[in-house]
């Protein structure tokens, strides 16, 4: 499946998952239904997981696990779906792992063809209903903009949006772009949302990506045609909920020097995932891709993140105003305009915010 193809197909994925019903989940399962899953498993972990090392010693203790009867009380398909996605985990230390109940999923062993009309309009309906992942935004006292970010759906449903966001940004003095509860989604959106904090007709290489079941590698670039551009400090809020593509953002703009990371050390997951039936309408989701970003030669697998300024989750949005107001106060020229940002710092420095008035001026 080509790159582009894929992520549309995990985009339409995830939309069934959230919003079909899932018949089979209380289906039970014997003894022998249960190793034949576990078998199925193995043999598509091992020929598609990118690190062929982990995948054999993961499904040796796997099937071990299950010879000895220790999903014996998995006696559901819901049940042994959620013990396979916890001993995935655990046994891997890969959190991109996981499992659902999902009645349909058909894998294509040849080249893939994009979703039907019908299917991408339901996506493209979902995101929009989502605000596409765009949970706040706002401007902050001292002309400083913010915009919380939970998600990176398909560039072709979140593109647009993307640039709207930071076209109502444009005039601020610094942004503040928080990814703490940031979950991941398409790489080619996180370089679309990327392409807007470099100068106009930039085009730069971010990440390859290569892939172990078609042996191929796809490299992603900002998009040089994104016409919205903001060349004011950034500050990238994270946790340790910030995983994926919230990490590929992260660590992107840490690399290129291009923003400050405030907050917590992320998740850990750098690898992208497919999805497998593996019978009885159990899916699993398989890291089978490996992240590179060009700069560092490396990803943040397993290590996660690592903020330039660490602080508390909790705390980050705080820090990370209070960091642009001492900025911009130590820039200011004088006058009225440094006294007003003088007096906005120190209430940020409390945690104080104005309360806003709704009584006409002069009246008691």
């Amino acid at each position: 499946m080509s790159g582009s193809k894929k992520f549309v197909a995990a985009v339409v994925l995830g939309t069934l998952l959230s919003f079909h019903a899932f018949a089979a989940q209380e289906t039970a399962l014997n003894a022998s239904a249960r190793s034949a899953i576990v078998q199925t498993l193995v043999t598509k972990m091992n020929a598609n997981y990118i690190e062929p090392a982990v995948a054999e010693r993961v499904s040796i203790a796997i099937a071990r696990k299950n010879a000895e009867g220790g999903y014996a009380t998995a006696a559901s398909v819901q049940t042994f779906s959620e013990a396979l996605a916890n001993d995935l985990r655990e046994f891997s230390g890969d959190l991109h792992f996981g499992t659902a109940v999902y009645a349909g999923l058909r894998e294509r062993s040849g080249p893939a063809e994009l979703p039907g009309r019908a299917r991408m309009d339901e996506a493209r309906d979902q995101t929009a209903r989502r605000g596409y992942d765009i949970e706040k935004i706002e401007r902050l006292p001292g002309n400083v903009g913010y915009i919380e970010l939970r998600g990176f759906g398909g560039p072709e449903f979140v593109g647009a949006a993307y640039t709207a966001a930071m076209s109502l940004m444009a005039g601020t003095d610094a942004l503040i772009l928080d990814l703490r509860r940031n979950g991941g989604g398409s790489p080619a959106s996180v370089a679309y949302l990327m392409s807007h904090f470099f100068p106009l007709g930039d085009e730069r290489h971010l990440i390859d990506m290569y892939d172990r079941p078609t042996g191929t590698t796809r490299q992603y670039w900002t998009v040089k045609t994104v016409a919205q551009r903001y060349d004011k400090p950034v500050y990238v809020l994270t946790s340790a909920r910030t995983f994926s593509g919230g990490e590929d953002f992260s660590y992107g703009i840490q690399a290129q020097k291009r923003g400050t990371v405030v907050g917590e050390t992320t998740g850990g997951g750098s690898n992208p995932v497919s999805w497998y039936n593996v019978g009885q309408d159990i899916i699993v989701s398989i890291p089978t891709a490996r992240t590179t970003n060009v700069v560092t030669k490396t990803n943040w697998e397993h290590v996660g993140v690592k903020p330039d300024i660490a602080v508390p989750a909790a705390q980050a949005l705080q820090t990370a105003h209070v960091a642009i107001l001492r900025n911009l106060v130590s820039s200011a020229n004088g006058g009225n305009a440094r006294t007003e940002l003088q007096r906005l710092l120190a209430m940020a420095e409390k945690g104080e915010s104005e309360k806003p008035v709704y009584t006409l001026r002069g009246e008691p």
